[in-house]
This record gives C-alpha cells, structure tokens and sequence, in this order.
C-alpha cells in the first residue's frame, strides 16, 4: 500500500497545539474559549495559511499516485467503489481531519477538510462524494456529539478505514421534508427497536456503520426525533437494493431496511428527543463541505478545456485565440475563484469563530453547485465533439456535478433556508 509523505511541518505544529491545550488552565483567556469551541477537535487552532497550501500539496500528491484519470474513469464506468481506496485514506490521515488526535484524527478543522475534499473531487468526483459521508456525515457527527465511550469504540477503525460508515435520514416520501420521516424507534427494554426504511443512502451498500436518524416519539414531530449508530450486522439490517444513478457512479447509493432491528440504549446518540437540533446542525456543516465538491468538479473541467482549447486548432490558429473561447474560459476560471472563495470564507469563520451561518453554509454549496454545472456543460462545449464521447472526462464531469444541486438539500429548498434565516434574523432585531 503506497503511503502519503508524512505532514512534517503540519503534524509538528499540530502536535505543538495539543501539548499547549493540555498543559493550559481554564479561563486564561477568551481566544483559548474560542480555540476549545465544542465544533472543533481538542486543542485545535485554525491552521495557517502555509499549513493549509502544504495540506493541498500533500492531498494532490494522494490523488496523482492513487485517485489517476484511469481509476476515476474506471469508477465510473463500473459503478463500484474502488474499496481498497478506504485504507489508503485512513494511512494518508484524511479520513480523521476534523477528529481528535488521540483516537487517531488530524486534529484540524472545517478549512481543512474543505480542502481534502476539494483535491479528491477535483479526481473523482464519486470517490469524493463516498469520502465526504464517511469523514463528514458519519465521522464528524461522531466527533462531535458521541460518548467517549463510543467514540473509543468506533472512531479509531473510522479513521483508519478499516471501517465504512454512512448517515441514514432521508426516506422515499420524505426527502427535503425530513421531519416527516416515518421510520420509527420504539423504547423496549435495554434499548430501541427500529423499523422503517431509508432511501438515498450514500455509502448504504457498503457500510459498517450507519447513523440513523428515527422517531421515538411520533406525535411530537421535529422534538420526537433521535439519532443511533447502528452497524449493519445487527439482525434485521439490509440493504435491499444499490440505485443506478446517472452520476456519482461508484459512490454506491442503496434503500435500506430496519425490521425490529434492537438497538441498545448506549447506542443513543446525543440525546433521546434531540436528534433535530443535531440534524439541522450536520446538515448545515454538510452543506458547507460538501461545497468543496463542486469546486473540485470545476477545477477539473477548467483542467480539461484550458488545455485542450490551446492544443486544438481550427483556421490555422488554436481555438482559444478566438474571442467566444476566450469568453468562455474566463467565466469558468471567475465562477471558480468566487465559489472557492465563498466556501473557505465561509469554513474561516467557522475556523476562526466557531459561528455556524446558516445562510452562508446553504449559499455557498447553492453558489457552487450551480456555477459547477455550468462550467462542466461549458467544458463539454469546448471540447466540441470531443467533448460529446466517453474518450474525455466532460460527460462524467457533468453527470457529477448535477448531483450537488439536489444532494443535501436541493437548490430550491437551499433557497428557501436562506431566506427564512434572514427572516429569523430580522424577526429577533
């Protein structure tokens, strides 16, 4: 198994941090409160910006010797996730960014994991969606609203990925209104029995570990809802089926059932009752790293049509001489350096302040994902017929990049998130 270069100058620095953190009394001062936010790692500080150009560096060194052309192509026309991919993630460090050092995470924070997931977008972008739910979605919810018990339990295999995990909330009937989920977690004796179905679940087929979201008090809607991890051995735990989707190929996506399936009460994650607040939290830092995707599905169409435009010819001259092109190239290279820089302005503060905005977690992935679809059907118009064949990446770039536009929300209800949260803004004035 090839090995990712060690972060020297990273790892040393980080290592520093924690040393301070844990030698450091309470109360010494407000940036040491800020620092121990309760969305960051233990002793985390928001990386400079050399550590994190070093971190870029190190990531696209992954993907050039392992996420190749070859393998992204390969993933897509087979529709199977290259499984053997998971290890090599967890030895590079990048299944853990934003988990605590001592079960084996990097200790880093939002910026940071918008970064990995960035470069191995900008490879595959199936491979960095399936990455994305299992560091994100399952492993950072782990990180911050786990026992230490469970965490010791399940985050070390997690991050090393020698385990897969996912997040199951949405159903077929009840997608952008999750709160109307129908699957249900009656209280039994020692723990929860579990019954319904999930749909949309990325990772599903593949899993080991599914955080669960569920109903334990039905008639209470969004305050009657609560979030389990459940691995997928359990008894009554199947995946019925793996969806054939148009995108996003490889990154397998399954319906699962849960028939009476007992779950023990330490399995409970947060609290009884509380799974909304904890839902409606991952899904805006979900939406704010997912943003990355689309960035890294830009930057690839503008890898493949720059050059391509400057090596094609067409009346003795390359085409990108010709003022259209020229216009063309332009609005892609503009759409991708206002979406970068709306995304990691955005994941800064976070960084920086631990302020989750709302609006700007659901701005950003909408502001990405659509400028990402436009830059890959402009992709594909460059490359003229080149651009229309499986030869070249354009199609599958463009397959891709429609799935960030209905993923974690779809642009309509994304719209509707930032225009209720100005309203909430303006109604506590």
């Amino acid at each position: 198994m090839a090995s990712l270069r060690p972060f020297t100058g990273v790892l040393t620095r980080l290592a520093a941090r924690q040393l301070r953190a844990s030698s450091a009394t309470l109360g010494l001062s407000s940036i040491q409160t800020r620092l121990h936010s309760s969305k960051h790692p233990k002793g985390f500080e928001p990386p400079t910006t050399e550590e994190l150009e070093e971190l870029r560096e190190r990531v696209q060194d992954f993907t050039r010797r392992e996420i190749t052309e070859a393998v992204a192509a390969h993933t897509d026309k087979s529709d199977a996730f290259p499984n053997e991919m998971w290890p090599k993630l967890g030895e590079a460090g990048f299944l853990g960014v934003t988990v605590d050092g001592d079960v084996g995470g990097l200790g880093m924070g939002y910026q940071a994991h918008c970064v990995v997931m960035e470069e191995i977008s900008r490879a595959s972008g199936s491979i960095g969606l399936s990455y994305a739910v299992h560091s994100h979605v399952c492993v950072n919810q782990l990180q911050l609203n786990g026992t230490p018990e469970q965490k010791q339990k399940h985050l070390p295999g997690l991050v090393a990925g020698t385990s897969i995990g996912a997040l199951a909330m949405s159903e077929s009937g009840s997608g952008s209104d999750v709160v109307s989920m129908r699957t249900t977690a009656k209280a039994v004796d020692g723990g929860y029995l579990i019954k319904g179905s999930k749909m949309w679940i990325t990772n599903g087929p593949d899993a080991d570990l599914i955080v669960v979201y569920a109903k334990t008090q039905p008639d209470a809607g969004s305050k009657g809802i609560t979030a389990f991890l459940v691995g997928t051995k359990t008894e009554g735990v199947s995946c019925t089926r793996k969806l054939d989707k148009m995108g996003m190929r490889g990154s397998n996506t399954g319906e699962l059932v849960f028939d009476n399936v007992f779950i023990p009460a330490e399995n409970v994650l947060s609290t009884v009752n509380g799974g909304v607040h904890m839902l409606m939290e991952g899904l805006d830092l979900e939406r704010l790293v997912f943003s990355a995707g689309p960035l890294g599905i830009m930057q690839a169409a503008f890898d493949v049509a720059a050059p391509f435009s400057h090596q094609r010819k067409q009346f003795g001259q390359p085409i990108a001489h010709n003022q259209l092109i020229q216009g063309k190239l332009a609005d892609m290279y503009t759409k991708l350096q206002a979406s970068r820089a709306y995304t990691y302005t955005t994941a800064k503060r976070l960084d920086e302040q631990g302020v989750i905005r709302t609006q700007d977690c659901a701005g950003s992935i909408l502001y990405a994902a659509e400028r990402a679809t436009e830059c890959s059907l402009d992709c594909i118009q460059l490359l003229g017929g080149m651009g229309y064949v499986e030869e070249m990446p354009a199609s599958r770039l463009l397959r891709d990049a429609k799935l960030y536009e209905i993923g974690a929300g779809t642009s309509e209800i994304r719209r509707i998130v930032i225009g209720r949260a100005f309203n909430k803004e303006y109604a506590n004035a």
